[in-house]
């Protein structure tokens, strides 16, 4: 069975999880000047790309 011959100390077990942080999403906003995400339509007024995909109430 393979068992590690030293212990991993913190500052090399950081090194190795440097790179698996969670990226932060971006962020763009509306025209209503809500936070959306990219590439999808607004939750408050239903549009996107300036047009009006979905009405204001089922949104």
């Amino acid at each position: 069975m393979a068992v590690p011959k030293k212990k991993t100390s913190k500052s090399r077990k950081g090194m190795r999880r440097s790179h698996d942080q969670v990226a932060a999403p971006n962020v763009v906003y509306c025209e209503c000047g809500e936070p959306t995400l990219p590439h999808r339509a607004c939750s408050v007024c239903g549009t996107y790309k300036g047009r009006q995909v979905v009405s204001g109430d089922d949104a």
